[in-house]
């Protein structure tokens, strides 16, 4: 067991944990935050992305242990008493069907968001397209979900 401790959504946790925990059973089982899904644990389907230090991270993957005194931002995190612009996106333009994905793909949306604009690049519906690459969808075409995508670039 390794005391692990770190800022989640902005608050202060820690716990004893045994070293092989991954990140994503440290937030649904000792943090009870559940909106971070996993889908495959091989780090294929991308519904455990999470933001770690500001950069997307599937949390499959991620060793808690790894992560001591890092800033961790889950899907419950990431509204500020009102729906983050890209949540909003994917109600506003269906980018969601039955929901399992969609927390990976909001975080994910986020992330790619932040880097395109930080870099000065254009992020348009094929370069959405590549970097959904490590996320899957199984009841959609996409098509909804890079709409969403685009509609909250434009609004964040």
């Amino acid at each position: 067991m390794t005391k692990v401790t770190m800022k989640v959504n902005g608050r202060k946790v820690g716990a004893d944990v045994p070293d092989q925990t991954l990140l994503s059973e440290f937030l649904r089982e000792n943090l009870r935050l559940t909106g971070t899904h996993v889908g495959c644990d091989t780090s294929q389907c991308g519904a455990c992305a999470v933001h770690v230090n500001g950069k997307v991270v599937k949390a499959c993957t991620a060793l808690a242990v790894s992560l001591e005194g890092a800033e961790v931002t889950t899907i419950e995190g990431v509204a500020n008493g009102e729906l983050h612009p890209m949540q909003v996106a994917f109600n506003d333009n269906h980018g969601l069907q039955c929901g399992f994905c969609t927390p990976g793909m909001i975080m994910a949306g986020i992330d790619m968001v932040n880097r395109y604009r930080e870099e000065g690049r254009e992020l348009d519906a094929a370069a959405i397209r590549h970097e959904l690459e490590g996320n899957i969808c199984r009841c959609t075409g996409y098509h909804n979900i890079v709409k969403s995508i685009q509609d909250a670039a434009a609004k964040m």
